[in-house]
């Protein structure tokens, strides 16, 4: 399987039968989830993981989803409450309910987000199922009259969006910092940042990572409108992206998701960065033991797009079936994949702009198809040479051997690419590629198996890829 699953933790899956069988049935990352608990309850869940890393010799990774800004009104009166279409309702600060007019009033707590909301703006409750427009501002940035463009129930502490509006708040919160610094110590190998809107939130980051002495990747969750604008300059400094289809749901007009979709992943292939699809990809099989027909076409077509991983959330998490899921996710994933390649009939060339990196990478993948290798094997000390490698879409696997153990689970995060520690006896890059094609024994006597590497020349100032080798094993 070359697209990489991601499963999501939790009481249904939080054992070592079920976390095992998933990565068996190609979980490669797994995914914790720190707006529902803390680093201290995830402890036991990264021993369990790193047991079977070492059971298995497969290179797992652990993904610390930090929270972010939670957005939620406060207590509505007589809530439930029925809304109807049409119907005025009142939005605001706490202190302006006594100045409410309106039958229903829906209290904000948070003075910033209602700054620069005017007449026409849009505004959605309760996960989308409450439209409303702004109608009249009854006072500035603090208390306004909104019409219901649906009906619908509305209750106490749900969630709302603006879709559309920049909110002049971090994304990271002093929670998400905590839980950062406590995640980095119980050997998380990656960070998702939630409401990503600018480059400004990854520096944010990034920054709190380095003050911790340590560098993990970055995935920058795209859930707000902002973020899809800002595409290019998040894409510059993150490591990887996550199409959260959830909450982008909301901040975009829902018709245009599966095109925003599409546009990120090319993005991303073309940035050599990778990209998750997230959010009920496979949602029925919380409680059915096999999907609808609309979600094996969905998560299909994510991976017939050109997504490096595809993600379960509650499926995983809550279901009553998660080893299931993950097996019927692999093998949509390899149904897609043939089809994927069928059609792309070689690997995607490089534009005339690129760098010569990218060509020796395109070269690899096209040497591998005509010599029909067995693999491509890389000696990349960053990642970034397999990080090339992947975004060609090069028919065969790509086995990347680094000396550095956190890029290791870094470049799980990448289509097809098979990370592996190697040793550093040896000194040169090509021998111990080499040494690694001998003693795998997925490769048989004879097999060709295309070698990329760099090792630094008299006059190169920085050490990058700089040889291709046909090699027989």
């Amino acid at each position: 399987m070359r697209s990489k699953i991601i499963a999501t933790l939790g009481p249904a899956s939080m054992n070592h039968p079920t976390m095992r069988a998933m990565v068996e049935h190609g979980v490669r990352i797994f995914r914790l989830n720190f707006s529902h608990s803390d680093a201290n309850a995830f402890i036991p869940v990264v021993k369990i993981i790193r047991e079977i890393e070492n059971e298995l010799d497969v290179p797992l990774t652990i993904l610390g989803d930090l929270c972010g800004p939670k957005i939620r009104i406060g207590e509505v009166k007589g809530s439930p409450r029925q809304v109807d279409k049409g119907e005025a309702v009142c939005l605001g600060l706490a202190d302006q309910r006594d100045k409410s007019s309106c039958e229903v009033f829906v209290e904000l707590d948070m003075p910033e987000l209602l700054k620069g909301l005017e007449p026409g703006m849009p505004v959605s409750l309760s996960d989308g199922m409450l439209q409303f427009n702004v109608a009249k501002t009854l006072k500035a940035d603090a208390l306004y009259e909104m019409t219901a463009n649906n009906g619908g129930i509305l209750t106490s502490h749900k969630g709302i969006a603006f879709p559309g509006k920049f909110h002049p708040m971090p994304a990271l919160t002093a929670k998400d910092r905590k839980d950062l610094h406590e995640a980095l110590d119980i050997g998380v190998n990656a960070l998702a940042i939630s409401f990503v809107q600018s480059m400004d939130d990854i520096k944010d980051i990034k920054d709190e990572i380095k003050r911790h002495g340590a560098w993990v990747p970055v995935v920058a969750k795209i859930e707000r409108a902002n973020a899809v604008d800002n595409i290019d300059s998040i894409l510059s400094l993150t490591d990887v992206i996550m199409v959260a289809r959830g909450d982008l749901g909301l901040e975009c007009p829902i018709q245009d998701l599966p095109v925003i979709q599409k546009r990120l992943i090319r993005a991303a292939r073309h940035a050599q960065k990778g990209c998750i699809v997230a959010t009920q990809m496979l949602l029925s099989m919380v409680k059915n033991p096999i999907p609808t027909r609309a979600e094996t076409t969905d998560v299909a077509n994510a991976i017939m797009d050109g997504a490096d991983c595809v993600m379960l959330s509650e499926e995983t998490a809550i279901g009553s079936y998660p080893v299931e899921a993950v097996a019927f996710m692999n093998s949509l994933a390899e149904s897609a994949e043939g089809y994927y390649l069928e059609r792309l009939d070689g690997p995607y060339k490089p534009s005339r702009s690129s760098d010569p990196v990218k060509f020796l990478a395109y070269s690899a993948a096209l040497m591998a198809q005509f010599t029909e290798a067995k693999a491509i094997v890389s000696h990349s000390t960053s990642g970034a040479t397999a990080r090339l490698l992947a975004s060609r879409r090069p028919e065969q696997p790509i086995y990347a051997l680094t000396p550095e153990k956190n890029v290791v689970p870094y470049l799980n995060f990448f289509w097809s690419v098979n990370p592996r520690l190697t040793d550093t006896a040896l000194g040169s890059h090509v021998e111990r590629v080499e040494q690694f094609i001998q003693g795998w024994d997925k490769f048989a006597k004879g097999d060709c198996v295309v070698i990329t590497s760099g090792q630094p020349t008299p006059g190169q100032k920085t050490t990058q890829t700089n040889e291709l080798k046909v090699y027989y094993k």
